[in-house]
């Protein structure tokens, strides 16, 4: 008989409109690793949140059995005292504050006169030790990469003797190197005893760490998969997801290229804050109307600053190099001039730069061009209604309604806003950065089928991203770039992942 150290029995969490929750079952065996996927909107996060107290005992239905004992969680903090503890994929960090003042936040050493700092940073440096993170505890966090802050929150997780750990989408912002070694961090973990939850949408990391596979489908559970008994493969864990095949994750297009539409000519940038540094150095790239153009590279390449200065200089400090639209040099010197000559640019970081969380789906969708919806600068609020409610059914949103609070959505369906909110403002080109980071495959298929529908309307989408797959199965042609500098151009047909890492390495610099 299976030792389950935990066992969530019936859960069903209601919200106004939605049923997130309906009769939720998971199993989860002492000392393994157990995914859970699932598109977005499943309710993956919602069951996890509900495990670990932060929607209290009574805000839903069912029982939650740890360890043997029936819990009753009113607070985060009672999850902890059992050993649980989530690590979300919104890191929990204050970055001006020291690594090791962050890991005690809220658990001060010391007594209530006065913090214990010796004792502070020299607790935290053997929990860094124990998750292979060599960094000194009075290095602030600000100044340390994602992946390190990724182990500063499981160190964090160590120092609350967690013997259960959560992990939402730990990988999402990662390079492949930081991911690698957080997934062999949590093999390491399982072999010591601890169990694992790990939520995410790379299948390759699933496939890598996992013991089992739960997943849920519209709030509900589908099946649970156990690894060498069961068929674990991509597509037999997408049609779980998604309750279709997906045959091709990549949607077919015919390519009709035209006329170039954006040419960058010997652009340079400077780093805002270090006038010495060049984040873009002499970058030549050129953009056909009817074209996908994706630029690859690690992180660092310098692909997010290089959109954000085409597009009205929203970043870096002395810009140099000629910017043409159609032929013509342009200058674009703020958002508005990049807008108002029909560029739109969708941010990586959807919550802090792309949309206004606390705001609804309605303003957030026609917040960029608002004078399309106005009359001597007085809203029109019915024709914003009009608007909002054609593209979240032209983007099938999922939501209770357009006055639905874009917070309170999942992280594919504000990725769904975000793109009507530029769609609405009708660009000829569109820059996407990171376009499905964080985002199931089925949510992907769908904004793959609305870029080729964007082109063949004429518009020209160039895209950034680190995941080469989605590069490669995209773009018409690929720009390579490392450490501010575009060091190949590959075409769609000769293009594979293999080739692309050389190119970087072959540079001279990608070491």
């Amino acid at each position: 008989m299976a030792n389950y150290l935990l066992e969530m029995k019936h859960i069903t969490k209601l919200f106004p409109g939605t049923r997130a929750l309906d009769d939720v079952n998971l199993q989860v065996e002492e000392g393994e690793i157990h995914a859970l996927i699932g598109e977005n909107g499943a309710g993956k996060s919602t069951l996890m949140n509900v495990l670990s107290g932060i929607y209290p005992y009574g805000s839903y239905e069912g029982d939650i059995v740890f360890d043997g004992n029936i819990c009753k969680f009113h607070t985060i903090k009672d999850s902890e005292k059992a050993g649980i503890a989530i690590i979300h994929q919104e890191l929990a960090l204050v970055p001006y504050l020291s690594i090791g003042e962050n890991m005690f936040l809220g658990r001060e050493r010391g007594n209530v006169l006065r913090v214990n700092w010796n004792e502070t940073y020299h607790k935290a440096a053997e929990l860094l030790s124990l998750v292979g993170l060599h960094e000194d505890p009075h290095t602030l966090i600000k100044d340390i990469g994602v992946g390190k802050q990724q182990l500063v929150e499981i160190a964090k997780a160590m120092g609350k003797a967690a013997k259960f750990l959560i992990l939402d989408e730990p990988t999402a912002s990662l390079n492949e190197d930081d991911s690698k070694r957080l997934l062999d961090l949590l093999l390491r973990f399982k072999r010591q005893g601890m169990t694992i939850i790990i939520i995410s949408h790379k299948l390759s990391d699933i496939e890598y760490v996992a013991d089992k596979i739960t997943i849920l489908r519209d709030g509900a559970t589908i099946e649970t998969l156990t690894k060498g008994v069961d068929d674990c493969s991509e597509a037999r864990i997408i049609r779980g997801m998604v309750g279709r095949e997906l045959s091709n994750r990549f949607p077919s297009r015919e390519k009709r290229e035209g006329e170039v539409i954006l040419e960058v000519r010997d652009w340079t940038v400077y780093h805002p804050l270090n006038e010495n540094q060049k984040v873009c150095d002499n970058v030549n790239i050129k953009l056909r109307r009817g074209e996908v153009v994706g630029i690859s590279g690690l992180m660092g390449a310098g692909r997010t600053e290089l959109a954000m200065s085409i597009f009205g200089k929203s970043y870096g400090r002395n810009i140099s190099g000629t910017l043409l639209l159609n032929g013509k040099e342009t200058h674009l010197n703020s958002a508005k001039a990049a807008i108002d000559h029909k560029i739109a640019y969708v941010t990586e970081d959807r919550k802090t730069s792309g949309l206004v969380l606390g705001m609804p789906i309605r303003e957030n969708t026609t917040l960029a061009m608002l004078s399309k919806v106005s009359h001597n600068k007085v809203l029109n609020k019915d024709m914003e209604n009009q608007v909002a409610r054609e593209y979240a059914d032209k983007l099938r949103t999922k939501c209770s309604g357009i006055d639905q609070q874009v917070g309170s959505l999942s992280g594919g369906n504000q990725q769904k806003v975000l793109l009507s909110k530029w769609m609405f403002a009708e660009p000829e080109i569109l820059i996407l950065d990171e376009p499905t980071r964080g985002i199931d495959v089925g949510v992907k298929y769908e904004i793959y089928l609305i870029i080729n529908q964007l082109v063949a309307e004429g518009k020209s989408v160039l895209i950034l991203s680190s995941e080469l797959p989605e590069i490669i199965g995209m773009c018409d042609r690929i720009y390579v770039m490392n450490e501010g500098r575009i060091v190949g151009e590959l075409m769609q047909a000769e293009a594979n992942q293999e080739r692309i890492m050389a190119t970087i390495l072959q540079s001279g610099k990608g070491a």
